[in-house]
């Protein structure tokens, strides 16, 4: 199976009076990158959310949003603080005492009085409640990212299989027109030489072969148009593993543009460019979707 990078999930969950939001996204990256926003007061659990994304996705930029809502009223407690109600109390009586003022401090006076007291909401649940529901909604949310990526991905390995066959396609063309290159540079250069020499001076058939076969030597692509057909077996077994194989796709597009390119370099053929432009072309849009895949 193909997994593409790109993807998304989503979940939402209760607890206590707050509506918990969890929202993924995934794109493409050349290794694993797992990026976690969420609540400050929630960050104890933050190791073990990213091992549970890691185990659904190998490869790619994931990022995680985790927010709140409240949905109800929710326990509050206040707590006074002594260290702050102290100080104001000692500025209070040296006000006091240096200039001759009279009245004290009261509750409410401290009350209003900034840092004296800290509200915070009281939660209701404890860590083993928390981390039991942000995994389960982790759950859902990577089941929806990872059937999309799923979808994506065999899109992208129809796309890609469909462009392989033209490129054996373009490859068995090759093979064929392969043995001409020699034949054709033969006739070509003894009717040069021939009407070079205009019948004035022996024609040296010994010479004239060892030309024909420096050449044939040099332009002789067997080797290179083995090494492809080898590339492209290996691109379908890929293709139908089941693992990861974004890099190792990447890495095959790169040795078949290499013996593209040595094939072109080699090839002194019309036919035989032709169809290395046409190679060239198809491997540049087969690269562009392995960029996609996990």
């Amino acid at each position: 199976m193909v997994y593409s990078m790109t993807g998304y999930g989503q979940a939402a969950r209760e607890l206590g009076g707050y509506k918990i939001n969890i929202e993924m996204k995934s794109v493409n990256h050349r290794y694993s990158d797992i990026v976690l926003r969420m609540p400050r007061e929630w960050a104890g659990s933050e190791d073990r959310l990213r091992r549970l994304v890691a185990q659904h996705v190998s490869r790619g930029r994931i990022d995680v949003y985790v927010n709140k809502e409240r949905t109800s009223e929710s326990a509050f407690e206040a707590e006074c603080n002594m260290g702050v109600v102290d100080a104001y109390v000692q500025a209070g009586e040296q006000l006091k005492q240096l200039y001759g003022l009279e009245g004290s401090l009261l509750v409410n006076d401290l009350l209003r009085l900034p840092d004296v007291m800290n509200v915070r909401e009281k939660a209701t649940w404890s860590d083993e409640q928390l981390i039991a529901v942000l995994e389960d909604g982790f759950t859902e949310a990577l089941n929806g990212l990872c059937q999309m990526r799923e979808i994506e991905g065999r899109h992208l390995a129809d796309d890609t299989l469909e462009r392989l066959s033209r490129l054996e396609s373009l490859h068995t063309e090759m093979i064929q027109w392969a043995p001409s290159v020699v034949e054709e540079y033969r006739s070509k250069l003894k009717q040069r030489l021939e009407q070079l020499l205009e019948q004035s001076a022996a024609f040296d058939e010994s010479r004239f072969g060892m030309e024909v076969a420096i050449f044939a030597e040099r332009s002789n692509i067997d080797e290179e148009l083995t090494r492809l057909k080898s590339h492209f077996t290996q691109f379908r077994q890929l293709l139908s593993s089941g693992e990861p194989i974004g890099r190792k796709l990447d890495f095959l597009v790169q040795e078949m543009n290499r013996e593209t390119n040595t094939i072109g370099s080699k090839a002194n053929h019309l036919e035989l460019v032709n169809r290395v432009v046409d190679m060239k072309a198809e491997l540049e849009k087969i690269r562009e979707q392995a960029a996609n895949i996990e």
